[in-house]
């Protein structure tokens, strides 16, 4: 047998070296051996890594080469959601200081144009004599979307977890769902944006919703990529005040960060409430009003970054 397996190898090795006489490729050409200038110098450190043949194999760090930044699943996966999920939002205005660290934050990581802003801070009053105060207002992710029914292309879809997403892909630029809208949350890129190359050249994701392109729908995510991994969405984990409490309706848990409540209880003890209830449009963001308030109102003197395009 150890004859037998001696010639056998011999003869692969042999097939190999004929083949590549064949093709033409010398060792320069090889892509298998690098060229000298090329060559790492190993580092001394090394990392264990499973082969394609199932052994645990130990490698230096220095030849590790860096993957492509992918999605982390597909758009077919993504239009699914992650299941036995139904996400929720909380939004306390009593906390609410218009810092619109939110805002910064979701545009910064979503790399929106400017002025087109997914997360509007609005100055709310409910009569004269009243104290004004302010609203985040977002995407409300709603059970009953009327921007899916009127989406010609089905590139708005609400996922299993409750999220409404838009694939870029499939938008053909319509603008039904905007006019659909009765909260007015989505925007239309105009312009092409002025994106870095690494971000330009990634390929899409309707979970990131980045890159944006020219022509097609925008709204706020709700940061599934980010939800994915187990963290919170970025207008949550900025926010230095606490306002955004995200979580699961199915475990009945929401939290900022810092702290952590039961969703019932929280919307219930607070007198939580949804925007135009009787829309029917059943709303996956709550607000909890703004009483015992943290912070005064303070009016901006003119803000020209709320555009609602």
């Amino acid at each position: 047998m150890k004859n037998n397996d001696t010639s056998r190898r011999d003869f692969i090795a042999s097939s190999v070296l004929a083949g590549l006489t064949l093709a033409g490729c010398s060792t320069k050409d090889n892509p298998f051996e690098p060229d000298i200038q090329d060559q790492v110098q190993p580092s001394g450190e090394t990392v264990k890594l499973l082969s394609v043949n199932g052994e645990v194999i130990e490698v230096d760090k220095a030849f590790l080469k860096p993957v492509p930044d992918l999605p982390t699943v597909s758009n077919e996966a993504a239009r699914i959601g992650i299941p036995g999920k139904k996400f929720v939002m909380v939004i306390d205005l009593s906390r609410c200081k218009n810092l619109k660290k939110c805002q910064a934050s979701c545009n910064h990581m979503h790399h929106i144009h400017p002025g087109q802003n997914w997360i509007k801070v609005y100055p709310m009053q409910e009569a004269e004599h009243t104290a004004p105060y302010w609203q985040p207002t977002t995407c409300m992710h709603c059970d009953e979307p009327p921007c899916v029914k009127v989406c010609p292309v089905d590139a708005t879809f609400k996922r299993q977890d409750g999220i409404v997403l838009i694939d870029s892909e499939r938008c053909v630029g319509c603008r039904f769902c905007m006019a659909a809208c009765p909260y007015s949350t989505r925007v239309f890129n105009w312009e092409k944006l002025d994106l870095p190359k690494a971000i330009s050249d990634k390929p899409y994701s309707c979970e990131t919703s980045v890159p944006q392109k020219i022509g097609t729908v925008g709204k706020c995510d709700f940061c599934p990529d980010m939800v994915r991994k187990g963290d919170l969405p970025h207008c949550v984990a900025a926010c230095p005040n606490g306002v955004f409490f995200f979580g699961d309706m199915n475990e009945d848990s929401v939290t900022n960060g810092a702290e952590t409540f039961r969703f019932s209880e929280l919307v219930k003890d607070k007198s939580g409430y949804r925007l135009m209830e009787d829309l029917g449009t059943k709303p996956s963001v709550y607000y909890l009003p703004p009483v015992n308030r943290n912070f005064p109102f303070e009016p901006e003197e003119q803000d020209t970054t709320q555009k609602n395009s």
